[in-house]
């Protein structure tokens, strides 16, 4: 019998709605169907008082997901697709993304063309892109204090109403650097089109194996965007007199005193998106960041005598 997962936003009524409906479908078609909420994979923000509590990255996948499911089946926006991602990644099971928010802009399709989507996956005839994630950890010394996987971005930044930021990075077997700002994104291709991107980064294609470095409001007009291979693994130490915040993926994290030290590096688990077409970055671009579009009218073509 095979075997597929449905992870959905459950603050969402149509989320909720067509994975019920999906859930029938392919229970009809003699399929197994386990089912999960998104918020699963949602990493929540540890206490000021008790950083070390955190839920190890294995432990996120749902109990009844495991490796012999076929593909899983995300529905909400794109913040559901971060949290399914996180839960999925560890198995290496393949996700059809169907938005139900907003942009979407990690998502595959939408739900007015789900039933041609779901005829797609059920025959096999898509195509599987990975993405690199990172894996982020916290440590004090040798103790692990925190861990999270990562699809689009690391933050680290300053508490309201403190001082400037002051941070000395490692990033591989390189000098270290020391950078002053509000503070530091650290992105994967996929996370270059989120924050980073607001904060002036660059756009990096999905297939090229890099991470960038982007200082926030740095205090220097040297401190630009760095982009290096992602084989290099990156640690950053805190040099602040007072606590800092991490969020990662935007929606958890936690306090990073100045004992502290956060290693980023590239996850061995990728996340795998199912592609109903083959994949076209440009065109996601185009279409949901208005990048590439003209904005003014082109110079008329002039006939020479």
């Amino acid at each position: 019998m095979p075997k597929i997962g449905i992870i959905y936003n459950e603050g969402k009524p149509t989320a909720t709605r067509l994975a019920r409906e999906i859930q029938d479908k392919f229970i009809e078609l003699g399929w197994e169907v386990c089912m999960a909420e998104g918020k699963r994979g949602i990493l929540g923000y540890a206490h000021p008082s008790a950083t070390a509590s955190y839920t190890p990255i294995e432990s996120l996948v749902p109990p009844d997901f495991d490796r012999s499911m076929k593909f899983a089946i995300v529905l909400g926006g794109d913040g559901t697709v971060l949290a399914a991602l996180r839960q999925l990644a560890p198995l290496g099971i393949p996700a059809l993304t169907v938005n139900t928010g907003h942009m979407g802009f990690l998502t595959e399709t939408f739900v007015n063309n789900l039933p041609a989507a779901l005829d797609l996956a059920i025959a096999g005839q898509y195509e599987i892109e990975e993405r690199a994630m990172l894996t982020v950890q916290v440590k004090q010394d040798e103790t692990l204090l925190w861990e999270a996987l990562c699809l689009n971005e690391m933050v680290i930044h300053r508490e309201p109403l403190t001082s400037m930021c002051h941070f000395e990075i490692e990033v591989g077997n390189h000098a270290p650097v020391d950078i002053a700002a509000d503070g530091i994104i650290l992105s994967t291709p996929t996370g270059s089109t989120a924050y980073s991107l607001s904060a002036g980064g660059p756009v990096i294609a999905p297939g090229v194996a890099a991470l960038q470095l982007v200082p926030i409001c740095p205090h220097s007009l040297a401190s630009r965007a760095l982009v290096f291979s992602d084989t290099e693994p990156v640690v950053i130490y805190p040099a602040n007199p007072t606590r800092l915040i991490m969020v990662v993926d935007g929606n958890g994290g936690c306090f990073i005193q100045p004992e502290y030290r956060v290693l980023v590096n590239r996850s061995t688990y990728p996340a795998k998106f199912i592609r109903l077409q083959a994949p076209e970055f440009f065109r996601v671009l185009r279409e949901k960041l208005g990048w590439g579009l003209p904005h003014i009218a082109k110079p008329a073509s002039v006939e020479l005598p």
